[in-house]
C-alpha cells in the first residue's frame, strides 16, 4: 500500500501583531499573496496565448503552477482541478532521481511518465527552476494536452492495453540546457509524433509560459527579499492550514463511506469497474482510504497514485475549503490511502489513456459519503466524465491530415438552495471549455447541426439537477470516429430523496436503416454524410421532487428544461 502523509501537528493560531512581530505584516503577506496568484494567471495567459492547438488555446486543456525551493505551490492558476497539487510530483520526482544539484540556470526539463505524473501521456509537463543570483528560490511548472503523441491510433486509444500503445513515454529530462536547445530530445519528440509542428509550437508556448513565471517570481524576490517571501509564504500557508482544520473539526468524527462503478474498462465492455471511497475523520485530521477500489484493469481505466491524490483533494476542497486558493498549507490535515496495483494506482505496463472516468466518479463519491455530515454543503452527482469526441482522417480542404479532440458538456447536481447548472464540463476538468461551432467547422470537416439543452436528463427533485445537452456531428467527408462516454450504470444519483439523472447515449446515423448505438468505441470508419449524436446525461436531484415549487416547474416546462409529460410524472404538475 502505498500512504500519502502530510504533516499532522496542529498550527498555532497567531494573531496580526504576532505576524508582524515576526517579520512580516499583515498587509505585506496579501501582496504577496496576490502577486504570486498573478503571476499564476500570466503564466496562463502565455500559454493559451501563444498556444498551437485549439485543445489548448480554446479549450484551456492546461494548468500551471509556481512552486518554492522546497516543490510547495505558491500560487497555482485556474485550469483543470484535477491537477491540483500534482505539478511539484514532478519536480519531486526529478531531483529524487538525479539530486539537488542537478538544478541549474537557463534548464528546462519535460516529462509525461503516466506513473510520476499521474495522468495519460498526452498531458505533459514542462518545467524549469528559477535562480536569483546562485540562489534556487523555487521552480515554475506548465501541464498541458498534446494533441497527438505517437499513440497506435491518432491522438489517443479507446482500447489499448498497454503503455507502449499509447504513445512516447519521457521520464525527467532537459528540453533546455542552460538556455541552449538540447536538439537530440527536441527532435526525438518531433519525429514520434504525427503532428511535429504544432506539437513542437505548444512545446515552445509552455517554455515561454515557465519562462514568463521565473520572471514574475523573480519579480517578486527582488522587490521584496527572499526572506520577506518566505515569511510570508508560511504565513499564507499556516492561514490556509488552520482554516482548514477549523472547518474539519466542525465534522462528527466517525466512519463515511460511498461506493460507485465504471460502466467498464473499455476493452471488457460487460465488466464494470468498482470505486470503494472510506472517509475517516478524527478531530482536526481526515483520511480518504480509496484501497478496496478494484485491481488494475487491461483497458485504460487506469492511472498512477499521485492522479487518485489529486481526485481526493478536489473532492476535499469543494466542501472543506472552496474559497481558498490552493498552495504549500493546503491538504496538510489530509491523508490518503491509495494501493500500488489497483485502478488508481496503476504499475507498468498499465494502459493510462482515459485515467479521468473514475477520478470524477471518485470526486462525486466524496460528496455522497460526506452528506450525512455536511447536508447544506454537498450537491447531487455530476454527469461526471469528460464525454469524449475524437476524431480523425485527413480534410480535403486543405489535403492534410488532423485530429480533433473535444469533451462534451453535462449536467451537475443540485443542492439545498440551488438548482444544478445545466451545460458545464465535468468537474475533473474544471475551466476547460468546449470548442465552439464556428472554430470546429473551420478547423475540421465537420457540420454542427444541432447543440442544445437536453431536456429532462437532469435528475427531479426540490432543487432541480441541471441538464445535459445534445451536440449532432455530420461527417463532411470519410473520417475515424472514437468515443469516450461513460456513466451509463451508474447516472448521477441525487441526495436527499432526489431523483438520479439520465445517463449519455450516442446514436450513429438517428433513424437511419443502420442507426446503432455506441457509448466507447476506437476508429469507427464513418462515410461521408454519416451523423454522430452525443447526448451527456445530466446532474442529480436534491430533496423530494413533490416539494418543488409549481412556479419552478412551470418555469422548467417554459424554459424548455423539462417536457410538461416529465413534468406531470416526475413533479405531479397538473397545468
Amino acid at each position: 500500500m502505498t500512504s500519502t502523509a502530510t504533516d499532522q501537528g496542529t498550527a498555532p493560531e497567531t494573531t496580526a501583531a504576532q505576524s508582524t512581530a515576526a517579520g512580516v505584516d499583515p498587509v505585506t503577506v496579501e501582496i504577496i499573496r496576490n502577486a504570486l496568484n498573478s503571476a499564476a494567471d500570466d503564466m496562463n495567459a502565455t500559454l493559451i496565448r501563444s498556444a498551437y492547438t485549439p485543445i489548448i488555446y480554446e479549450c484551456g486543456d492546461c494548468v500551471v503552477a509556481l512552486l518554492d525551493a522546497d516543490h510547495q505551490v505558491l500560487g497555482q492558476s485556474a485550469g483543470l482541478p484535477i491537477f491540483l497539487g500534482n505539478l511539484e510530483t514532478c519536480t519531486r520526482a526529478t531531483e529524487e532521481q538525479f539530486g539537488r544539484a542537478v538544478w541549474q540556470p537557463g534548464d528546462v526539463w519535460i516529462l509525461n511518465d503516466s506513473y510520476l505524473g499521474g495522468t495519460h501521456l498526452n498531458d505533459v509537463t514542462i518545467f524549469g527552476p528559477v535562480f536569483v543570483g546562485d540562489t534556487l528560490v523555487g521552480f515554475t511548472a506548465s501541464r498541458a494536452h498534446w494533441i497527438d503523441v505517437g499513440s497506435k491510433d491518432p491522438g489517443g486509444s479507446m482500447d489499448s492495453v498497454t503503455i507502449f500503445q499509447e504513445g512516447l513515454r519521457l521520464g525527467p529530462q532537459k528540453l533546455v540546457s542552460g538556455g541552449v536547445d538540447e536538439r537530440a530530445v527536441i527532435d526525438t519528440i518531433a519525429t514520434n509524433v504525427r503532428f511535429p509542428y504544432p506539437t513542437t509550437g505548444d512545446m515552445h508556448a509552455m517554455i515561454a509560459c515557465i519562462k514568463m513565471g521565473e520572471k514574475r517570481l523573480r519579480e517578486v524576490v527582488e522587490r521584496f527579499g527572499l526572506d520577506t517571501l518566505e515569511q510570508a509564504r508560511d504565513e499564507i500557508f499556516r492561514q490556509t492550514e488552520s482554516l482548514e482544520r477549523r472547518m474539519i473539526a466542525q465534522l462528527p468524527d466517525g466512519v463515511y463511506a460511498a461506493e460507485g462503478v465504471l460502466d467498464n474498462d473499455g476493452v471488457d465492455l460487460d465488466t464494470p469497474v468498482p470505486i470503494r471511497l472510506r472517509i475517516t475523520v478524527s478531530g482536526e485530521d481526515i483520511d480518504f482510504d480509496v484501497t478496496q477500489s478494484a485491481d488494475q484493469t487491461v483497458g485504460p481505466v487506469n492511472c498512477g497514485v499521485s492522479q487518485a491524490v489529486s481526485a481526493l483533494r478536489v473532492g476535499y476542497k469543494l466542501l472543506i475549503s472552496p474559497d481558498l486558493a490552493g498552495n504549500g498549507g493546503s491538504f496538510r490535515s489530509m491523508t490518503t490511502q491509495v494501493r500500488e496495483g489497483s485502478v488508481l494506482g496503476a504499475r507498468s505496463p498499465a494502459a493510462c489513456q482515459w485515467y479521468f472516468s473514475h477520478l470524477g466518479l471518485l470526486i462525486d463519491m466524496v460528496a455522497r459519503a460526506l452528506a450525512p455530515a455536511l447536508p447544506d454543503r454537498v450537491a447531487g452527482a455530476s454527469h461526471g466524465d469528460s464525454m469524449i469526441i475524437l476524431t480523425s482522417g485527413v480534410d480535403p480542404r486543405v489535403n492534410r491530415e488532423f485530429v480533433s479532440l473535444e469533451a462534451t458538456l453535462g449536467g451537475w447536481g443540485a443542492w439545498d438552495g440551488s438548482d444544478g447548472e445545466s451545460a458545464l464540463i465535468n468537474n475533473v476538468n474544471g475551466s476547460l471549455k468546449d470548442i465552439p461551432i464556428e472554430v470546429h467547422e473551420t478547423r475540421y470537416p465537420w457540420l454542427i447541426t444541432e447543440y442544445r439543452i437536453r431536456p429532462d436528463s437532469g435528475g427531479a427533485g426540490r432543487w432541480r439537477g441541471g441538464n445535459g445537452v445534445i451536440r449532432t456531428y455530420q461527417a463532411q467527408t470519410d473520417l475515424s470516429v472514437s468515443l469516450w462516454f461513460e456513466r451509463s450504470r451508474q447516472p448521477a444519483w441525487g441526495l436527499f430523496g432526489g431523483d438520479d439523472a439520465v445517463g449519455p447515449e450516442v446514436v450513429i446515423n438517428p433513424g437511419r436503416p443502420d442507426e446503432r448505438m455506441v457509448l466507447k468505441a476506437n476508429g469507427l470508419r464513418l462515410k461521408k454524410g454519416d451523423v454522430v449524436r452525443c447526448a451527456a446525461g445530466g446532474g442529480g436531484g436534491y430533496g423530494d421532487p413533490l416539494e418543488r415549487s409549481t412556479d419552478a416547474v412551470r418555469a422548467d416546462i417554459l424554459d424548455r428544461y423539462v417536457t410538461a409529460d416529465a413534468a406531470r410524472r416526475r413533479y405531479g404538475f397538473a397545468e
